[in-house]
């Protein structure tokens, strides 16, 4: 897929007020600091359609962006940022999953997750209540410049290891880089396969 056109359309705090469900869309989530933004970017061509910030949490809204006029890119907030009060993780916490149960265009969720770090409690549970939700989701790796291939290749292991003490089968894995651009090509081509099956009214 070829990006021509990626464009800003909303941000909100109300998931009621996202544009209308009548394109594909696909959202993007994360622990804070996991490099959302800068994979935002990466996919896009676009190097500030994203706000990107060396201060975690500082994506607070659903934003979404339309792509080549045709499908929804959506930046949710990131969550486990600590540095917020329980009051304002909570809010934050009921607005992404009205969001995520109540977008019936939403075709898929990408849930990023650091390559450094060994798997975490908070994105486990997160995704397990993704699954508990019957919502689709893969696993985004990011920030995979900074390990080794044999580095990699073990925290890789780890992760499907511990994935399936409690799942079947492992979600599609995709190994990302906004440095290199590694796994770009694989993430679009993947969306654009899902936007060929989609009917929406």
């Amino acid at each position: 897929m070829k990006i021509n056109t990626a464009e800003f359309v909303i941000s909100n705090s109300d998931p009621t007020k996202c544009p209308p469900p009548k394109k594909p869309e696909y959202a993007f989530i994360g622990r804070s600091n996991v490099g959302k933004s800068s994979l935002i970017n990466m996919l896009t061509g676009r190097n500030s359609l994203a706000k990107t910030s060396g201060r975690p949490g500082k994506t607070q809204l659903i934003n979404h962006f339309i792509i080549n006029n045709n499908w929804f890119l959506v930046d949710l907030p990131g969550y486990g940022y600590a540095k917020v009060s329980k009051t304002e993780r909570e809010k934050w916490g009921t607005m992404i999953d009205t969001y995520l149960t109540t977008r019936p265009n939403l075709i898929c969720t990408f849930v990023l997750v650091d390559a450094r770090i060994d798997p975490q409690p908070i994105d486990l549970e997160f995704m397990a209540k993704l699954g508990e939700k019957g919502l689709p989701f893969v696993i985004v790796f990011t920030k995979t410049e900074k390990l080794s291939k044999t580095a990699l290749d073990k925290q890789l292991t780890q992760y499907r290891q511990t994935m399936l003490e409690t799942w079947e089968d492992v979600p599609q894995i995709f190994i990302t880089s906004a440095v290199s651009g590694a796994g770009r090509d694989e993430i679009l081509s993947f969306i654009q396969s899902l936007n060929q099956e989609v009917t929406l009214p």
